[in-house]
């Protein structure tokens, strides 16, 4: 699965956690630019995530993620394994 589609699949989870029906994301987009993405919602997100592609994140390979790009990268990671 390519970025693109990763961050489309990602759009409605995201957009249900922080209550936002038109949310539309992009690689660049990160708590610090989308509303409502709160370190409780950051939570909310990665449990949905994990559920969503059933793979599980260490805290390390999540502390150091700067934004959604990054973040779809460590998913195409942990499913092609």
């Amino acid at each position: 699965m390519d970025n693109a589609l990763i961050i489309r699949d990602l759009e409605p989870i995201f957009a249900d956690i922080l209550d936002q029906s038109d949310l539309r994301l992009a690689p660049e987009s990160s708590a610090s630019n989308v509303e409502g993405w709160d370190s409780l919602a950051h939570i909310n997100l990665i449990v949905a995530i994990e559920k969503r592609y059933r793979i599980k994140f260490a805290l390390g390979e999540l502390q150091d993620l700067k934004n959604l790009g990054e973040m779809v990268i460590l998913i195409q990671r942990k499913t092609r394994s």
